[in-house]
């Protein structure tokens, strides 16, 4: 299928879409204006003007299924190519954000993983083939920029604005919900410390996004009470939620299940 949309200037094409709606799922609600760096620096990559990119992405925002049922809305006349990108990202999101990866990492002229931090300590069960851990890897940071844009690169527990220490968590694991791996309301942006006992089933949020922690890590003898205290201490606190999205509560009652 080949896009062709354009009110101003030369066509876009469905790669060019693609590339835009990359860049639009990394970038904090908010941020869509022609003074951005990311825009700048990627409408020079695309030989367009900022202005040009930023209209394009406010029309990925317009139709963004998340916001539209936040009674967010923006600019939606002339989005046809962005709608067709919208419905195959419905239909195979894995794919199309492995797509938007490898089309940045060419328009780029950089090699697919080098945007991949190195400190990445994702785990895979013996046996996967190399090309399968390859598209899960992309797949996986495509996930945490998304989420650490949704949430303004905060950690929705603490307020810590360190990216190095925030981790993109999957509030019903990654191997367990397949429809709902690249869905940015299965998601939320922690540091690294809450992060692991989120994911070992110490803390929970509710459907109403207050914080609980498991009697288990508060009774334990060996947990050092200085570190202990801080952990616990948002314990009945609601979540700091973001602008453009809201966790699912329907997929934290599945998790506050198995903890």
């Amino acid at each position: 299928m080949e896009i062709n949309s354009s009110k101003y200037g030369k066509p876009w094409s469905t790669q060019e879409h693609i590339i835009a709606f990359n860049l639009y799922c990394k970038l904090p609600f908010g941020k869509l204006d022609h003074n951005t760096p990311e825009i700048i620096e990627l409408s020079k990559l695309l030989g367009r003007t900022p202005d040009s990119l930023a209209m394009k992405l406010c029309n990925f925002a317009s139709l963004d299924p998340a916001l539209q049922a936040r009674g967010i809305k923006g600019l939606s006349q002339g989005a046809k190519g962005e709608k067709q990108i919208w419905e195959l990202f419905a239909r195979e999101p894995e794919k199309l954000a492995f797509e938007s990866e490898q089309l940045v990492a060419n328009l780029k002229k950089e090699p697919l993983l080098k945007s991949i931090e190195e400190d990445d300590d994702t785990s895979f069960p013996k046996g996967i083939e190399k090309e399968s851990i390859l598209k899960v890897r992309v797949n996986q940071h495509f996930f945490r920029k998304r989420i650490l844009s949704i949430f303004n690169y905060t950690c929705c527990v603490t307020g810590i604005r360190v990216p190095p220490l925030l981790v993109a968590s999957h509030i019903v694991p990654w191997a367990k919900s397949v429809e709902n791996r690249l869905n940015p309301r299965n998601g939320l942006c922690l540091n690294a410390l809450h992060d692991r006992a989120f994911d070992r089933n110490l803390m929970w949020v509710d459907e109403s996004f207050q914080i609980h922690f498991s009697s288990k890590l508060k009774s334990s003898k060996m947990a050092d009470k200085q570190a202990l205290a801080w952990l616990t201490g948002v314990e009945g606190k609601t979540l700091n939620l973001p602008r453009g999205f809201t966790p699912d509560p329907a997929l934290l009652k599945k998790h506050a299940d198995t903890c």
